[in-house]
């Protein structure tokens, strides 16, 4: 390595010290941001600085003849390891609704690992580099859908755990192939073979509490006898919104934990209360999925049900058939009738099923502003794109100079 580095000159020293430079980081990254073994990481850090290493090599000791020539391979060199990078080990996403606030604000930047959970080979890999489902300033597809590989995860880490932020491409845009869907972010609530229920605002599986997410939010009920304070104090309590709904100083307010406590110790507050079931607003069969007037659920009281897992056999009767339905027809690509109590699956009259593939069942932390698993349903486990790990930019688009940038939020790992 150093008779490599003192043979070459000092334009590709630098170029080899900053490349090697980035590729410490990102072995920093991946070893504490994707709770990879240390021995892991260091293959993958090896790797790319062997990469490095010899596409330096293969440069003659005086340099190229043109440093046109060397940046154009210098180029090549470091598109063809981004595109690796991005496909196989970490992509850079950005949020951009409300629905994860205040674990994610809009505006973040984060970083997603692929490792954790598997790298998911591409199923469109005929597309254009960097861009997701449409060219760069323009409505046209990125991709051709010519050719299509079967789904494949390679091995990873872990598997996904409740309470995992987690990436994934929406199921029902049922218009796009899977890995070109768009990307949501929630917090993975249930897993195959779980029994979720969520009860009173808490989520239990397996009849067990899930611990609620420190920067999760609820609605209270807070009142105050001094608007004008509160509307200028509330700016800096972890909140998301607020709504005055009578001139005795009534608000409702989503607050996280932390949120509560900090608006207790404000002035002029006599009451802050979580909201009941009853004065929640409440969405039924015709919002919340399975869309059926059996199951009359709400936001706050959903369930119990049944996560499938691969393997796992479920009886169909009139009571899941609209829960299962969609999982077995669209995603598992089955051909279902169900009449007179009779059920045909592939043409062989039955009553139950076994499931091909795993589910998860996501929600936003962001609890009464999320459009979730709750209205759309399960997430195949072909849909999941990694775990995200760390916040390295976070933008408020409606602040001003410097203030725009959230500076505590930068380099901000993600629980």
């Amino acid at each position: 390595m150093i008779k490599l580095i003192t043979r070459l000159n000092r334009r590709q020293k630098t170029k080899f010290i900053v490349l090697s430079s980035c590729n410490f980081l990102f072995f920093l990254i991946i070893f504490l941001g994707a709770g990879a073994a240390f021995l892991v990481a260091a293959i993958i850090f090896g790797f790319i600085q062997f990469l490095i290493t010899i596409y330096h090599m293969t440069l003659k000791p005086d340099g190229p003849r043109h440093m046109s020539s060397e940046w154009f391979h210098a180029i090549i060199f470091a598109l063809t390891a981004a595109i690796i990078i991005r496909s196989f080990m970490i992509e850079a996403f950005t949020i951009p609704s409300s629905s994860m606030e205040k674990t994610l604000l809009v505006g973040d930047f984060l970083f997603v690992s692929k490792l954790n959970y598997g790298p998911r080979l591409p199923m469109t890999p005929v597309s254009f580099p960097f861009a997701h489902h449409t060219m760069p300033f323009s409505d046209n597809k990125s991709y051709m859908e010519w050719l299509k590989i079967p789904y494949f995860r390679l091995p990873g880490f872990t598997k996904i755990k409740n309470n995992d932020v987690v990436v994934f491409n929406y199921p029902r845009e049922d218009y796009r192939p899977i890995d070109k869907r768009e990307h949501y972010i929630k917090r993975c609530m249930g897993t195959p073979g779980d029994t979720m229920l969520i009860s009173h605002g808490d989520v239990l599986i397996n009849g067990k509490k899930l611990p609620f997410p420190d920067h999760a939010l609820m609605n209270y009920h807070v009142k105050t006898d001094d608007v004008a304070f509160f509307e200028d104090s509330i700016r800096y309590i972890e909140s998301y919104q607020h709504q005055l709904v009578s001139n005795m100083g009534d608000y409702i307010v989503s607050l996280s934990k932390s949120g509560l406590e900090q608006l207790k110790k404000m002035k002029n507050i006599s009451l802050a209360e979580l909201l009941s079931d009853e004065d929640v607003t409440h969405y039924y069969a015709t919002m919340l999925f399975p869309y059926d007037r059996m199951h009359t659920w709400d936001i706050n009281n959903y369930g119990p049900i049944i996560i499938p897992k691969k393997g796992d056999s479920v009886t169909l009767n009139d009571t899941n058939m609209a829960i299962y339905k969609r999982l077995i027809t669209v995603y598992e690509h089955a051909r279902l009738t169900y009449k007179a109590n009779k059920l045909n699956i592939n043409g062989v009259e039955t009553n139950t099923y076994v499931f091909k593939k795993n589910y998860y069942f996501m929600m936003g932390d962001n609890r009464y502003f999320s459009e979730d698993s709750r209205f759309w349903g399960f997430v195949p486990e072909e849909h999941i794109v990694g775990k995200a790990t760390l916040v390295w930019m976070s933008w408020d688009a409606d602040a001003k100079g410097l203030h725009k940038i959230r500076w505590r939020r930068l380099f901000h790992w993600i629980n």
